[in-house]
């Protein structure tokens, strides 16, 4: 066993990847927790997370005979300032989502990865935040960092910018041990939340959450958190951001997750121009494309509310006129704002 373990991580450092660790599979650690979760709604419309949810925690259940979970890491961190020198910027997308889309990356790895396990006898199912899996229980019994009281998983290196993927095999392979809670006494992910999403320590909401509300939620945005999402039009990293092991994190070696210099030479009412062609060349790739141009418009409306000026009282006003609803509705509502905002 602890021979194939070696190779596996030899193979996982020349696909490039930046940690690979083992764990036992079983049912996952806070299946409970997450089955609590589900039951008082905090999953929003999310309603795939509610299906079968007891495959969800048990991998044995999703690949039949299944031994060992490999789980890996690949670091995403983009830097720091994604706008071009000069530029007035204005606005925040969450950095996972400044290029490519990871899913298209990382999962071509995986494919050779499972080439590459399959010549050791193993079957397996490969994941990348696309299947039924609790992966950040399985990372953290893997010693691959651990869960932070965000609910983001940590890393002793890449800090909290990387991607987790997980390929789940037949192969019985020595467990790694855990690397243990390190979080400590911190509570800054905690406080920097701007809608109080992480209502305790490993307890999030996402009825509350930014992330949400800017990405999987298709509706209007409740205007009790417009003014909390602030300048930002994709994500948030304000939990990210606040967490104190990121002093460890250094670039990332994928140019495919480095800012792409079209979409960050905009301006935020240039975006408000888009029809549905030009947003999707302009997000082509991008994880930004798959939420349509209705949902990003949405989003870049409620942040000029937040943020505008007179000078972008002319495309809110074209935007109120938008087709779309949700669009034409949260145009309008920035267009209030900003007026009120000059009047006083």
């Amino acid at each position: 066993m602890s021979g194939n373990k070696n190779v596996i991580k030899e193979w996982a450092r020349d696909l490039g990847f930046d940690d690979c660790r083992i764990a036992r599979a079983g049912r996952a650690t806070h299946a409970n927790v997450f089955h609590d979760w589900l039951a008082d709604g905090r999953h929003a419309d999310m309603t795939w997370l509610a299906r079968d949810p007891e495959r969800r925690s048990d991998p044995r259940i999703v690949l039949p005979g299944c031994q060992s979970m490999i789980c890996l890491a690949l670091n995403y961190f983009p830097g720091e300032s994604p706008f071009p020198e000069g530029h007035p910027g204005g606005y925040r997308i969450a950095r996972y989502a400044w290029n490519d889309d990871y899913h298209d990356l990382i999962e071509k790895r995986l494919r050779a990865f499972d080439e590459k396990l399959q010549s050791l006898g193993g079957r397996q199912k490969r994941y990348v935040d696309t299947g039924p899996v609790l992966e950040r229980d399985f990372a953290t019994n893997s010693g691959l960092g651990w869960n932070g009281k965000s609910t983001m998983q940590i890393h002793r290196r890449l800090g909290t910018w990387f991607f987790l993927a997980e390929i789940l095999t037949t192969l019985e392979l020595q467990a790694d041990p855990p690397f243990g809670d390190h979080c400590g006494k911190c509570v800054r992910c905690i406080t920097a939340c701007p809608t109080a999403a992480i209502t305790a320590p490993h307890r999030l909401d996402a009825r509350r959450c930014i992330s949400y509300l800017t990405i999987e939620h298709k509706g209007s945005i409740p205007e009790q958190f417009r003014e909390a999402i602030g300048d930002r039009i994709y994500g948030c990293d304000a939990c990210l951001d606040a967490c104190p092991w990121n002093r460890f994190a250094s670039v990332s070696r994928e140019a495919s997750f480095h800012a792409r210099a079209e979409v960050f030479g905009m301006q935020l009412r240039d975006f408000l121009a888009l029809d549905d062609e030009a947003f999707r060349r302009l997000f082509a790739r991008s994880p930004i494309k798959r939420i349509k141009r209705a949902r990003f418009l949405r989003n870049v409306c409620v942040a000029l509310g937040n943020t505008g000026s007179a000078d972008d009282l002319p495309a809110l006003d074209r935007a109120a006129q938008d087709p779309d609803p949700l669009i034409a509705e949260h145009a309008a509502w920035a267009a209030a704002r900003v007026r009120q905002r000059l009047a006083s």
